[in-house]
């Protein structure tokens, strides 16, 4: 895909101008910025559904475009498996086509033509995955959290975090040459977005992805596109590159505006001085040079949220304790026997898959809601603080200043200042509660959090809606915070950065461990090695005997035997040649062509995996026909 000087407005507001970039199979460019600056317009673009005022977008004829929109239709008819498999509905045309060939081949027709339109068939439903593009279906729907029972259920039924990850499956089991994402990480578990970071890297696709899930852009994005101020810079390098090299950029391009500044206030003082002087020729000379002086403008950050907790009470060692705690809810036991402490300065991140009742947890030891059995105990002097996901209930018609004042101490003074720390400055004060979007009503309950001065905080998802400056400046916060903290959240940069203990929601228990979220993964990652069966190697294809199997009454497996097998035997041909040809660039030190040719290595290999897979399961099915 190439985009080259896209520009888009809103009536006398220019989104961004200039918007050029080219990406190739395998490059996964993240578009950064802050909310507002027309992120998802220009994604929108790019799959062809909005129109730009200026500019272009090209791709190569034939190449298919997927969208994964943070807002899905939900209007869409039938089953969540049919709304999934539309993404490959050229896999289906292909099969269909070959069912139609194989039938006139069985026929008699065995003519040229026939025989030709049966390879393109054959060599079409392989790009599309072979026969196990249903299978792959079920991968990517079970990789993002959906349940093979609910693939068969109307796609109105489901929820709308459902349908966000249906349509992301959707996008994904396509295989499409260019995958465009905004916001894919939303409504995901943990597990499901280490799912689709794989899945992501495994495509040879090429990805434009939106998002605000840090760890999520560290992962993936091998570029950066920048959009601030209406401009756009393309930054070729990953994420945490791109911020590293942005802010030396910044800071260079500061010390020569300095310097600039400095040499321009020298010849307006010189010419001021010596305008009618005895100097007035060097002054006029000097005048010159000033008007050809062009002052170096430096690129304006939008501001950020900047706050802190104020200083806490010092409550008691045990924050809070449950003992043989049951947690239900209707028909479901979530907890059974859950038995912790959290202590004071603790950092618990409650970490488990969606569904595993985190938040219903939380509430519960909050006392928010009743537990089925058990006891929990809140400690001496602790405050709470709860950051709810839901939306917290306003009057719609007070101001925002009115809302803040309302059941704290804060003076008229103390609450405009607090606000002005999450730009809710100066008049923007004055407005009433009823016109906030939804970022805004979080920023404010971010500012009621602040107020209440609790010694517990209790987060849950605190960080949706909030751009990536806003998160960095609440993770910044909280580590500065002295008192104890639970949080509940899919921000894995934040879980990484805050916590010292996690609450582990596994198979109905609630497991407490000292250490951060890299312990934990850590921890699974050796359990996944110790349970993990032997490697058994890749079975060799093996010859058939043709002419026994179609007596069997099975030419047609037959026939997709023995073709794979020649697909097979071309691929280990293409794998020898491949590999010979990087040992010889990397003797000569030809880096860009040892680049270049191991990912076509690494395809190989991945194809002829998914050959020998698709040779075993045709070969099983011939040795029971037989």
């Amino acid at each position: 895909m190439q985009a080259s000087g896209l520009t888009k407005s809103f009536g006398p507001r220019t989104l961004f101008s200039g918007v050029s970039f080219r990406i190739g199979p395998g490059d996964r460019l993240a578009i950064v910025g802050r909310n507002g600056v027309g992120k998802t317009t220009l994604l929108r673009i790019l799959a062809g559904l909005e129109e730009a005022d200026g500019g272009s977008v090209s791709i190569p004829r034939g190449e298919r475009v997927a969208l994964h929109d943070q807002r899905p239709d939900a209007s869409a008819a039938g089953t969540v498996r049919e709304y999934v498999e539309q993404g490959l509905s050229h896999a289906r045309d292909a099969e269909e086509r070959l069912a139609a060939i194989e039938a006139r081949m069985a026929s008699g027709d065995h003519g040229a033509e026939t025989m030709a339109e049966y390879e393109r068939a054959h060599s079409d439903l392989d790009a599309a995955g072979g026969y196990h593009w249903r299978a792959w279906v079920e991968r990517c729907t079970r990789g993002l959290g959906l349940s093979d029972d609910q693939l068969d259920r109307p796609l109105a039924s489901l929820s709308g975090g459902e349908l966000t990850r249906a349509s992301l499956a959707r996008a994904i089991a396509g295989r499409p040459q260019v995958l465009l994402l905004d916001e894919p990480t939303n409504h995901l578990d943990l597990e499901a977005m280490e799912w689709l970071e794989r899945a992501i890297t495994d495509l040879a696709a090429a990805v434009v992805i939106v998002s605000h899930d840090r760890w999520f852009l560290e992962s993936t994005a091998t570029s950066v596109l920048d959009l601030s101020r209406e401009k756009a810079r393309l930054w070729p390098m990953g994420y945490s590159a791109f911020r590293r090299a942005r802010a030396e950029d910044d800071a260079q391009l500061a010390a020569q505006a300095e310097k600039r500044n400095e040499e321009i206030e020298r010849l307006e003082r010189f010419v001021t001085r010596w305008r009618a002087g005895t100097r007035a020729r060097q002054a006029k000379s000097r005048a010159k040079k000033l008007d050809r002086t062009e002052r170096i403008e430096l690129p304006t950050r939008e501001r950020s949220i900047s706050f802190g907790f104020p200083k806490t009470e010092r409550p008691g060692r045990m924050i809070i304790e449950a003992d043989g705690l049951r947690v239900e809810v209707p028909n479901r036991v979530l907890v059974e026997e859950a038995g912790f402490t959290i202590e004071r300065g603790q950092r618990v991140a409650v970490v488990g898959p969606n569904g595993a009742g985190k938040t219903t947890t939380v509430e519960t030891l909050l006392g928010k809601r009743e537990a089925a059995a058990g006891r929990v105990s809140i400690g001496h002097k602790v405050l709470p603080s709860y950051f709810s996901q839901h939306a917290r209930e306003y009057v719609e018609t007070k101001t925002i200043v009115e809302t803040v004042k309302a059941g704290t101490s804060l003076t008229e003074t103390e609450a405009r200042k607090l606000l002005g720390r999450f730009l809710f400055k100066g008049e923007l004060a004055d407005r009433t509660i009823e016109g906030l979007s939804g970022g805004e009503r979080r920023r404010l309950s971010l500012v009621q959090l602040v107020a209440e001065g609790g010694n517990l905080l209790v987060l849950d998802e605190p960080t949706n809606h909030l751009d990536i400056e806003s998160r960095e400046a609440l993770e910044d916060a909280l580590g500065a915070y002295d008192g104890t903290i639970i949080l509940v959240s899919h921000d894995r940069a934040l879980i990484d950065a805050v916590a010292t203990h996690t609450l582990s929601l596994e198979d109905g228990d609630a497991v407490m461990r000292a250490g951060g979220y890299a312990d934990l993964i850590a921890m699974r990652e050796a359990a996944a090695e110790e349970d993990a069966p032997a490697a058994r190697p890749a079975p060799k294809p093996r010859k058939r005997d043709d002419q026994a199997a179609r007596k069997g009454g099975n030419g047609r497996v037959a026939r997709e035997v023995s073709k794979i097998e020649t697909r097979i035997a071309a691929l280990e041909q293409q794998l020898a040649e491949v590999g010979a040809e990087v040992e010889a660039a990397g003797v000569a030190g030809d880096v860009d062509r040892v680049v270049e040719l191991g990912e076509r290595h690494r395809q190989l290999e991945e194809d002829l995996a998914y050959a020998l897979a698709e040779w075993e399961e045709r070969a099983a099915m011939l040795a029971e026909g037989s």
